[in-house]
Parts: C-alpha cells; sequence; structure tokens
C-alpha cells in the first residue's frame, strides 16, 4: 500500500506522495484526476473555508480532490491489494418502543433526516481512466443491488444515499520521462470477472458493517411505518365493530397493547411480512404467474392464519367479519394488507374480550 491516512478535526485525508489515478464525484473533482491527496472535509455549511484550511494537507491546489461532508465516522477493510473506506452519515437512531419492540427514529424527522454510506476505494494496481470508470460503474451498481436486496422499510429507502460520494484510486503507471500521457501509457490488465465478485462480496461486508456500526436494524414496526400504519389507527379500526360495550380509552388502551404484544409474536411477524413483500412483488408484477385480474386467497389464509395465532379459532370467525366490512384504516390498504390487518385486530380484540 503507498498511502498514508491523516486524520484532523475538520477532516481525513488520505496522502499518497506517488500519487494516484483518480476518478470520483466529489464536491472538488476533475473526474480523472493525477492527485496526491483524497480530502474529506466536515464542512458542508462552509465548505471553501474549511477546503482552505485543508490546504496543510496538500502542495498545490491542483493536487488533490476535495469532498463536503457532515460526519468523519469511517473504518477501512484491507483485502490483499483492495483497501475499502467507508465514510458514514446518519440520523437516526433505534428507539425502545416496548419492552420487546424498537422503532427507527430522527430527531430530524424522515423529511430531513438522511442516511449515507460512500466509499473511497483504492487498488494497488496501475489502473487506466477506462478501467477505472468501469470500476466505478462497477462499485455502484453493487451497492444498489445490495441495498435493495435488504428490502429495507420504505421511509428508510427514501432517505438513504441521498448524498452519498465515490472514488475509486489507482496506482499511476511507471513514467520515465518527464510527464505523463494517462491515454497512452501502459497498465495492469484487470480481470473483470474476478473483480466482479470481489467487488461485490467486499461492498457487501461494508454495508453490513456500517449498519452494524450505527446498530441499524429494523423490525416490524418500522415496516407498518412504511405503510403509513400507527397502532391507534388499528386500535380504532378494531373497536369500530364491538358491540353492547362502552367503549372508553381504558379499553383503547388494553387493545393498543394488545396490538403491541402480538407484534413481538414472531409467528405474526413472519406471516405479516411475508404478506407486505408478496405486496410488493405482485404491485411490480415481477410474479409472471400474477396480473391485476388474477384472483387469488393469499392474504385472506394469512389473515386467517394471523387471528388465530393470537385468538384461536373464535377470531376466525371474526376475522371473516373484520375483513369484510373493513372498518377504518383498514378500507384503504391494498388487498393484501386489508386481509392481514383485518386478521391482525380480529385476533387481538377476540383475545382481549376473553380475558
Amino acid at each position: 500500500m503507498k498511502f498514508d491516512v491523516i486524520e484532523k478535526d475538520y477532516g481525513i485525508c488520505i496522502a499518497n506522495p506517488s500519487h494516484f489515478l483518480a476518478f470520483s464525484d466529489f464536491t472538488v473533482s476533475d473526474g480523472i484526476d493525477i492527485i496526491e491527496n483524497v480530502n474529506v472535509l466536515k464542512a458542508k455549511d462552509e465548505f471553501e473555508a474549511t477546503a482552505k484550511r485543508a490546504q496543510a494537507f496538500n502542495q498545490s491546489q491542483a493536487s488533490y480532490i476535495a469532498q463536503a461532508t457532515d460526519s468523519l465516522d469511517y473504518f477501512r477493510n484491507d483485502y490483499d491489494d483492495l483497501t475499502i473506506f467507508t465514510f458514514m452519515e446518519n440520523d437516526v437512531v433505534i428507539e425502545e418502543f416496548t419492552d420487546e419492540l424498537q422503532v427507527a427514529n430522527s430527531p430530524k424527522g424522515f423529511v430531513d433526516a438522511r442516511i449515507n454510506f460512500s466509499h473511497v476505494v483504492y487498488f494497488d494496481k496501475a489502473i487506466s481512466p477506462r478501467d477505472l470508470l468501469e470500476i466505478f460503474k462497477l462499485i455502484t451498481s453493487s451497492k444498489a443491488k445490495v441495498l435493495a436486496d435488504m428490502a429495507l422499510p420504505l421511509h428508510i429507502q427514501n432517505i438513504l444515499n441521498t448524498n452519498d460520494f465515490l472514488a475509486v484510486l489507482g496506482n499511476l503507471p511507471e513514467n520515465d520521462g518527464d510527464s505523463l500521457d494517462i491515454n497512452n501509457a501502459e497498465y495492469d490488465d484487470i480481470d473483470f470477472d474476478e473483480l466482479k465478485v470481489r467487488i461485490s462480496e467486499a461492498i457487501e461486508i461494508s454495508l453490513e458493517d456500517a449498519f452494524r456500526y450505527y446498530g441499524l436494524t429494523f423490525g416490524i414496526l418500522d415496516y407498518l411505518v412504511s405503510q403509513g400504519i400507527q397502532i391507534g389507527d388499528l386500535a380504532d379500526a378494531g373497536l369500530d365493530l364491538v358491540e353492547g360495550v362502552e367503549i372508553t380509552q381504558d379499553l383503547k388502551d388494553k387493545l393498543k397493547e394488545q396490538i403491541l404484544k402480538s407484534l413481538a409474536d414472531a409467528d405474526v411477524v413472519a406471516l405479516l411480512v411475508g404478506a407486505m413483500r408478496t405486496e410488493q412483488d405482485l404491485n411490480a408484477n415481477r410474479i409472471r404467474e400474477f396480473s391485476s385480474k388474477t384472483n387469488h386467497y393469499t392474504g385472506k389464509v394469512l389473515g386467517l392464519a394471523i387471528s388465530n395465532q393470537i385468538g384461536g379459532t373464535k377470531a376466525t370467525f371474526n376475522f371473516n367479519v373484520y375483513d369484510e366490512a373493513k372498518p377504518g384504516i383498514i378500507w384503504g390498504l391494498p388487498p393484501m394488507l386489508d386481509d392481514i390487518f383485518a386478521g391482525l385486530i380480529a385476533g387481538c380484540v377476540t383475545k382481549i374480550f376473553e380475558e
């Protein structure tokens, strides 16, 4: 490895006196650059002033690329001739909601909150400008695939990597003259089939480590939030069909408590998430055997299973009542979701009146 890492209170510098050939989308960059330093500066609001302070990193204005960021959190993974720096910004925290349930939240709210996982990737090889661009695209596509496979809640997807950055660095080729023609120099050969596998695995590890660094995990309450479903709305829907009983705040609170207890049941969660994922696939026309005209009863089967899991056989009869009436928030949900949440509230209502 031919670089040093310099840490200051205002930035991180990856320095190589022998120079990098770089391709990046940094705030200060010309795309393809011959540089000595890669600067990541905590300076989104005062970038120009901080960039001037960062001259301590650099010999001249033309010898660096620079990126503005809100956070200097980072870690480094090394794999033989490959080094990946992962830079992280995060406004989301995991809060205790009940003794058994947690929820993702942000003091900034989910309009202004951001999660950005960015990368500086160095190959200890002489890499041509064309290959740098191909590697840049390969990293970008690998990153998108890994994040898509995570199937994160929609409101988390909406704030994820809205301002991430990427730089790919390689060594300069051997040069015996006074100047270097980077377009006609001799570079190392790259086996892109092998590199694609390495990059995919390294990016996956990097992103998993980044989520782990901040303790970012997501559960059933987060997926309910992504569907616009609140516990109070479910309780209101459950009590809409209750007859012969005075609807008090104590009764509503008891039903909310039962709903939360049921959402901590792994079997209930598995059925709910299975239906949510299936709904997403059907809406996106990802399943060849289904179309908008296909009749299927999967949602009802899952709804029945959920009601039975919570409230037993009696709850399955109540499921039919709730599924047909679709009270409150249930009415506006997509086909499979109205079934499963009808099953949830039917089971919970049955349960609280049996106790």
